[in-house]
This record gives C-alpha cells, structure tokens and sequence, in this order.
C-alpha cells in the first residue's frame, strides 16, 4: 500500500464525517492511489470578537479570542501542507473595537492570520460602504461578492464574484453571496449596493467556475443563514436548487455544527453544508482529499472549539 492511501486510511480511522463521490464509502478508493489533501480552514460572524470571552462563568467563558485562533491556524498550517483560510461575513461589529478603530483591527488580524478570501455581511456596512472601503487597505485578501453590484458605490471595482486556488494542480473555486440588505441595513449605509438573487447568481457562477475554469471542487461563502421556516433562501435551499455548489460555508444565523449537514442538489449530489457559530467560538476544519487522477473525493470535517 502506497504511503498517500495509508495517510488517507489513517485520517478516516480518526472519526469525523465522512463523504465520498461513490455510492459505498470505498468505492473510489479501491487500489493504490496518489491522494492530495486540501485542508479548508473557515469562521463566520466573528462580530469583532479580538478578546476571548471573560472568565465569568458564562456558558462561553474563555472561549474565541483571536490570538488563540492564529496559534491553532498556525500548528495546523505547520502539518499540513495546503491551507485555504476563508471567512463567511459579519467581520464587523458587536465589541468596543469596531466603534473605536472602525473595522481596522479586525483585517489587520486576518491579514496576519493569512486569511485567503472573505464575503460580506450586512453588519459589514455598520459603518457604511465608505467605512467598509476604508478599511480594505488593511486587507491583504479577496473580498469575494457574486450578487451585489456595487456600480455607483465607493466599493466599484474593490470586490471580485470568485476566485480560483491552485493547490497541488487541484484547481477550488471560490465565490461569496451576501443577503439581502433591505430590512436588515439602513439604506444610506450601503448606498447604491444592488441586491440580486442569490440562487440565480449561484448557479451561473458556479457553473462558470466548474465548467469554464475546469475547478474541481467548488466552494460557497454564503452570508444567506443556514435554514428558515419560511420560504427566504438559506443555505439549505441553495444546496437544493443547485447543480455545481460542493460546499457552501455558511454564516449569518450563528449555527454552531458539530459535524456539517448534507443536502442532495437537483441532480442527486450531496452538497456540504458547515457553519462555524459566532465570535470565533470554532473555527471550522473541513479535509478535502482528491484521487490525483481527480475521479474520486471525499470530505472529513470536525469543527475545532477554539478555547
């Protein structure tokens, strides 16, 4: 046995969950292959959250803090070799940090951390798209918007649909959607911003991404909320309703998942579903692991509580 399928045998025996692109869980990984792991490494809804919650008592006590997670991004990035960092929105907002300095901290921090993309979420503009602006200078990272058009507005030109990363000759495409900013933000805060569906966005940029950008595995920074009673889209039905999504990492209703949920898309395929809580409680951890003849895949995801 080759020592890539060993590693691969040894990482499932951990536990976790477990997804393959065959019917049986072995299926795609009979005989010996040469395996490339992808580590994806994501938060959501981290609210300006730089200190760890105060040692009260509280259910939180001593949890999150954004040098805690800069060490564990660090030890992880130290053993394995392919890392794509993302966040899913809602940077901003919620301590004493963001009315002082204005969102600045929160992107030097993440540029620190090496954070590779990130979408936008509707308390992102608290302190206007000007602010938001402002602040990307300190950003050294994509912010990646698929169904806002920002024409008219200071963010013009400072956003990209989605992105592609090459790891190991893997190509994972990457976009982001935020939610609709009427009802949730004043209007003068985001200005001109144009809100388009997100379902229809979604599903041409994802098949631009897999069909014309050849991407093997294609990833969703979605700020939408993971599930709602009523019929407003949400990640859950997102997944439904398309065809080229692998994995949406999602944001905006502060779901804490142990393990991700998996929803069948419109042509019988399983579409991954994390979301990380909030305030940088987890720091969600998804292993990606492609055949490199890219025939096979399969995902093994446990969120890390950040403590």
């Amino acid at each position: 046995m080759k020592e890539g399928r060993r590693k691969f045998i040894e990482q499932l025996g951990m536990g976790g969950f477990l997804l393959t692109a065959g019917k049986f869980p072995w299926q795609a990984w009979t005989g010996d292959v040469d395996v490339v792991k992808i580590t994806i490494l994501h938060t959501n809804d981290v609210h300006s959250r730089i200190d760890p919650f105060p040692m009260d008592g509280s259910r939180n006590a001593g949890l999150g803090g954004a040098a805690k997670r800069a060490a564990m991004i660090k030890r992880i990035r130290k053993a394995n070799e392919n890392i794509l960092l993302f966040d899913s929105g809602d940077i901003f907002q919620g301590t004493p940090y963001f009315n002082f300095y204005g969102g600045e901290l929160e992107m030097k921090l993440m540029t620190e951390m090496g954070y590779d993309a990130a979408t936008m979420g509707n308390h992102d503009f608290d302190g206007g798209i000007d602010g938001f602006v402002n602040q990307l200078k300190h950003a050294n990272f994509d912010i990646l918007m698929a169904n806002y058009n920002f024409d008219n507005t200071p963010m013009q030109g400072k956003s990209k649909p989605y992105k592609v990363f090459e790891k190991q000759h893997i190509r994972i495409g990457v976009f982001g959607l935020g939610i609709e900013l009427d009802g949730l933000v004043p209007q003068k805060l985001y200005g001109d911003t144009q809100y388009n569906d997100p379902v229809k966005a979604a599903m041409k940029t994802s098949a631009i991404l897999k069909h014309n950008e050849k991407c093997d595995y294609v990833i969703c920074l979605s700020h939408l909320g993971y599930r709602y009673d009523e019929s407003k889209v949400s990640d859950v039905s997102l997944a439904r309703e398309s065809k080229d999504i692998d994995l949406i990492l999602g944001g905006h209703t502060h779901t804490f998942l142990k393990e991700p949920t998996i929803v069948e898309n419109m042509v019988g395929k399983p579409v991954t579903i994390n979301q990380a809580g909030w305030a940088g409680i987890l720091l969600g951890n998804i292993d990606l692991y492609f055949e490199r003849n890219k025939k096979g895949k399969c995902v093994s995801c446990k969120n890390i509580t950040v403590k």
